[in-house]
């Protein structure tokens, strides 16, 4: 597997496995993604941003998707606990994890984390940080099994509430 740059014509792809995985978290009872986010213009802005990429497997089919940076997050300022680092400490952020229905149970997620832990480390950046939904067991069990810290509680832009986690690299 390899984790690349999303472009354009990667969207309709990406959009697909954003439906698998509402669907997904829907049959869960988890009203995570079940609101319309994320949207396509959303997708399309984290591509312009340089933030959007696909997963590959060996045969160059895209079979998943993520969003990963190194960009401060403006939700993640303001946290009902306290995160291992400073908030002046430069950290990654992944985002949007998401896997089309039939690639499920490959070890994407962890291909994913063990990938951006690799960026940031090659980066002198110290730290990842994440969040999910309370409801979003299994990705609570990926980050305690990579060895991720619960660090609180943090608001969204749409009021939301999430689980936040941070990994010393």
């Amino acid at each position: 597997m390899k984790l690349v740059r999303s472009t354009l014509s990667d969207v309709p792809i990406i959009m697909s496995f954003i439906h698998d995985a509402q669907v997904y978290l829907a049959s869960l009872k988890i009203d995570q993604w079940q609101d319309g986010y994320p949207n396509k213009e959303k997708i399309e802005l984290d591509i312009s941003n340089s933030d959007s990429y696909v997963v590959m497997d060996d045969n160059e089919t895209i079979i998943g998707t993520t969003v990963f940076s190194t960009k401060k997050e403006r939700a993640y300022k303001a946290i009902q606990g306290n995160w291992i680092t400073n908030d002046n400490v430069e950290y990654g952020v992944i985002h949007r994890l998401a896997v089309g229905d039939k690639y499920r149970n490959l070890g994407l997620a962890r291909f994913v984390f063990k990938e951006c832990h690799e960026r940031l480390k090659e980066s002198n950046i110290g730290s990842l940080r994440i969040d999910t939904h309370e409801g979003n067991k299994g990705m609570q069990y990926l980050l305690k099994d990579l060895g991720y810290i619960y660090c609180g509680i943090i608001i969204l832009e749409s009021g939301d509430e999430r689980l936040a986690f941070e990994k010393i690299l």
